[in-house]
């Protein structure tokens, strides 16, 4: 299958994930007294965290800035899910040239994923991209730090929700590597 219609099917199945069914799932743990609730996971941010490894930094903010401006549309935020989708897009190749061993225009067109970067550097990749996210979505979205803990708690408990559902995803769509016998 070529990669852009392969990437074309991830952002479609992300975004309609993301806005039929994620997002009418309300998490909460206590009863806040604002009636919001404590948080919702994001999994779209996954479509651009698995871009090649050769995507130009161009690219990515012009397709971090589609994913997000088409999250937002769905979900009526303005703009909000565009700025964080920018932001993880711009620093993600200096994410990835810290994690990895080799510079990025060594490994051609291979995808960040277990397969190439193996469990811990891409949770890690993931989950500092997605806290940025996160942070930077929440942050605007509340606009305040009257409430700190709030704040945190909200950012804390998407992320970790959110990392939980980017392993389920990959162990679902990723293909299994050949066992070796």
């Amino acid at each position: 299958m070529p990669i852009i219609l392969k990437q074309f099917l991830r952002f479609c199945i992300l975004i309609l994930l993301q806005t039929l069914l994620l997002d009418k799932i309300v998490l909460q743990w206590w009863s806040s007294p604002s009636g919001f609730p404590v948080f919702i996971p994001y999994i779209y941010p996954l479509f651009i965290l698995l871009l090649p490894l050769s995507t130009p930094v161009w690219a990515l903010l012009f397709i971090g800035f589609a994913t997000g401006l088409t999250v937002d549309v769905f979900t009526n935020t303005a703009g909000m899910h565009a700025f964080a989708c920018v932001l993880i897009a711009y620093l993600r190749t200096n994410v990835l040239n810290a994690l990895l061993p080799k510079h990025l225009t060594e490994y051609g067109d291979q995808v960040p994923g277990i397969k190439n970067m193996g469990w811990v550097p891409f949770l890690t990749y993931s989950a500092f991209l997605l806290f940025i996210h996160h942070f930077t979505f929440y942050l605007i979205e509340i606009w305040s730090l009257r409430n700190p803990g709030y704040l945190a708690l909200k950012i804390a408990a998407s992320t970790l929700t959110s990392i939980l559902l980017v392993v389920v995803y990959l162990l679902l769509f990723s293909k299994r590597a050949p066992s070796r016998k």
